[in-house]
């Protein structure tokens, strides 16, 4: 079973140790308990919307940016190979009458 918190703990360090920052410094700057930071980065707590944002400030990453290598991770762990950048044809189709402007 996939645990969406792991993948999220999992970038998160992942992004802290690329800066060479320490778990201090990002729960300092985040203003999260250094505990709780680190227990989410383990995957053993679920971080609310407000602290990721925080988290993400502290790292300088966009928060969209965060998401975005969770859902690739995900993707990879589900058996999708395939990341699309954009819109797949077939579904730009069937909606494609309701964008129009007439």
């Amino acid at each position: 079973m996939i645990l969406v918190r792991q993948e999220i703990g999992d970038v998160l360090r992942d992004f802290r140790l690329q800066k060479g920052r320490t778990l201090r410094q990002v729960a300092g700057k985040a203003s999260v308990a250094l505990g709780y930071l680190s227990e989410v980065e383990r995957g053993q707590k679920e971080a609310s919307s407000e602290i990721l944002a925080s988290v993400a400030e502290a790292l300088d990453v966009p928060i969209s940016i965060i998401m975005r290598e969770v859902g690739d991770r995900i993707s990879v762990l589900e058996g999708i190979q395939v990341f699309p950048d954009v819109v797949p044809d077939d579904l730009v189709a069937s909606i494609e009458p309701e964008l129009s402007l007439h």
